[in-house]
């Protein structure tokens, strides 16, 4: 892991811990990674005229509101159903504190970070596979908050490429 996801990773168990939540989910990370990864946050600034600060700030703006209403329907359950990554179960999964679905989409950022020849796995990474993934949390919140996701996969695979 680089330096900023494990930022990010700490970010969001933080905020599992904080909300009540007994493990941390996809919404969890797409927070920290929006908020404290310079790579994702730049995904979404696509193109200025267009508005990408604005996108950013409402995807932050939805998972600020997740304690207080919007994501009160999720507090306190596992993240696992409707995600289109295989789950990955077990005692590991339960044990790491991660929902099955985050552990999906953080397997999924290794086995992209190693299709690009990269032993680190970056924000990015994590960032893309979230957002792939229509069925997750992140997804749901990306989808609210008017987030174009082909737009959005088009900008990490462009930022991808830049090292």
């Amino acid at each position: 892991m680089t330096a900023e996801l494990l930022t990010v990773v700490t970010g969001a168990r933080r905020r599992a811990l904080r909300d009540g939540d007994r493990q941390i989910d996809t919404a969890h990370l797409l927070h920290s990674l929006v908020e404290t990864d310079p790579e994702a946050a730049a995904a979404f600034e696509t193109d200025p005229s267009a508005g990408g600060g604005r996108q950013r700030a409402r995807v932050l703006g939805y998972l600020a509101q997740r304690s207080i209403g919007y994501g009160l329907r999720w507090q306190r359950s596992v993240e696992d159903a409707g995600s289109a990554l295989p789950a990955v179960r077990g005692a590991e999964t339960a044990a790491s504190g991660w929902s099955p679905a985050a552990a999906a989409a953080f397997a999924g950022a290794c086995e992209r970070a190693a299709l690009r020849g990269d032993r680190r796995v970056r924000g990015i990474d994590l960032l893309a596979v979230l957002a792939a993934d229509p069925g997750n949390r992140a997804a749901e919140v990306l989808r609210a908050a008017g987030v174009d996701r082909a737009a959005l996969a088009a900008r990490i695979e462009e930022l991808s490429q830049q090292v």
